[in-house]
């Protein structure tokens, strides 16, 4: 599945997301340690498995620039989980001028 026709979200959207969603942030340590949003949950993409979502809440993911945020989805979605891809991944969102934690 293309990534363009997964559920997306923009990082405004991701941001004001409803209560009870979880932004799910799935790039690696480093990235992660340099800046993420302040109320994201971080879980590498190599490290995520279906027990590492939380259960019943949509989930918002994030990456870099909305590539591997994208594939995280696609998994998601196919197991039948409320998923949406944050388009342009934290690129876009410090450049919308969100909140970041650095």
């Amino acid at each position: 599945m293309s990534t363009d026709a997964l559920p997306r979200a923009t990082v405004t959207e991701a941001a004001h997301r409803p209560a009870g969603s979880v932004l799910l942030d799935v790039r690696e340590d480093d990235e992660w340690a340099e800046a993420h949003a302040p109320d994201a949950v971080h879980v590498p993409m190599g490290r995520l498995t279906l027990d590492t979502v939380p259960p019943g809440r949509p989930v918002y993911c994030i990456c870099r620039s909305g590539n591997r945020s994208g594939r995280v989805v696609a998994a998601l979605v196919a197991a039948g989980i409320d998923a949406r891809n944050v388009a342009g991944g934290m690129q876009a969102w410090a450049a919308a001028g969100l909140p970041v934690v650095t």
